[in-house]
């Protein structure tokens, strides 16, 4: 563990709360344009968070503003630095990657401030940078290790083979892969995802993260691509890539997992393609020996959006599992009792009086507008935010972020 942050310099990082709340936003996206200058560093992160969304910087400041007004209570960040050292090991960020950020984040907020900024502000947010980056570079070390020495297991990169492509609805595709040097996989934990790196003719090398859809255990992993309109990954793994395509592939990451034996009651709450690491919590709950109920809600515009139905279903009729499937406007040849449930979107009302709100466990992931909405109502509904987990695909609140 790193040495404990001084008290002047836990008082003078306090003291920054204001003019963080103020500029936070202006600082990061300044960090982000001195950190990316270096085509070594710039690389490292996925620019679909950056310069196509801009959603990283007002991430990253948030995440920063917490840090500041969190700095005598870290416990309170546990769970977000977690997320951030999984994110980091999927994307190989090293220790010797963070004197980087180091640089740019100083150098940002003495560019933002200005004379506000001064050695000794300075100094304070050196020293609180050091210790969080020791707390990360220690923990990504102890998941670096652990991938190795899995059977299994890898770090860095490993090429894997597209082994079958296959059309699940009118925008989702799935792609099965395999090693290519013929080994075994890492058995992924249900909920977790897939780093790759994308070399796209006409771009700078991509890193995309896709989470795996198929059961933990197999010889390969399985990930359902959601083909957005305007997503450079999305479109070329739609459209050129095939059986037999080369893909650079990570060890499984994530901390959005279901636990190895559930002790309560789960509820797997899905938008769209948010369903994705829900299908495969879904498959492990159907392997255990005796797992408590099980219920897979699952949203989406119509037939023509709904993939991997059939999957779903069939693990359902096994008997402990209950699937639910909402289509908000069916088409006149999706049939009711057949492709989907129940007509419309669903409602908290439909969750207080289906599942089990006052003793269950409740997994989402969607759209960030179908997550702010869900968690809020459940938290509404008397769930305890202990029981409320979530992933949603683009940034998250992170300090040192991909």
């Amino acid at each position: 563990m790193p040495r404990p942050l001084s008290a002047q310099t836990i008082a003078l990082v306090k003291a920054t709360v204001p003019a963080l709340e103020a500029h936070g936003l202006a600082i990061t996206r300044r960090m982000y344009e001195r950190m990316f200058q270096n085509a070594a560093i710039r690389d490292l992160f996925n620019q679909s968070h950056h310069g196509e969304t801009g959603a990283q910087p007002k991430a990253l400041a948030t995440a920063v503003l917490a840090y500041a007004r969190n700095i005598e209570n870290l416990g309170a960040l546990a769970g977000a630095v977690e997320r951030i050292a999984q994110k980091h090991v999927g994307l190989n960020i090293l220790p010797e990657h963070y004197p980087f950020v180091a640089e740019a984040l100083l150098g940002a907020i003495q560019d933002v401030l200005g004379e506000a900024a001064t050695p000794e502000i300075l100094a304070a947010w050196g020293e609180a940078y050091w210790f969080l980056a020791e707390v990360l570079i220690g923990r990504e070390t102890q998941i670096y290790e652990e991938h190795a020495t899995a059977p299994g297991g890898w770090k860095g990169w490993r090429d894997f083979v597209v082994q079958e492509k296959r059309r699940e609805s009118e925008i989702i595709t799935s792609f099965l892969l395999a090693p290519e040097d013929g080994g075994a996989v890492l058995r992924h934990r249900p909920g977790q995802y897939l780093t790759f790196w994308l070399e796209i003719p006409g771009h700078a090398p991509l890193k995309r993260n896709y989470s795996i859809s198929s059961a933990p255990g197999g010889a390969e992993y399985r990930i359902s691509v959601k083909r957005e309109p305007q997503g450079v990954a999305s479109n070329w793994l739609h459209d050129a890539v095939r059986p037999g395509t080369r893909l650079k592939v990570a060890a499984p990451a994530g901390e959005f997992i279901l636990p190895e034996r559930p002790e309560r009651p789960v509820v797997l709450l899905s938008g769209g393609v948010g369903q994705t690491p829900l299908l495969s919590m879904l498959h492990a709950a159907a392997r255990l020996p005796a797992a408590p109920q099980v219920q897979f809600v699952h949203g989406t515009f119509s037939g023509a959006t709904h993939a991997l139905g059939a999957e779903a279903r069939a693990l359902a009729a096994e008997g402990r599992i209950g699937v639910t499937t909402f289509y908000e406007c069916p088409r006149p040849e999706d049939r009711p009792g057949r492709d989907y449930d129940l007509a419309g979107r669903i409602g908290l009302d439909w969750l207080r009086a289906n599942t089990p709100v006052a003793t269950a466990d409740y997994y989402l992931c969607g759209p960030r507008e179908f997550l702010r909405g869900f968690v809020a109502g459940l938290t509404g509904l008397g769930v305890p935010a202990a029981r409320i987990h979530y992933e949603f695909f683009g940034p998250a609140d992170e300090l040192l972020a991909a």
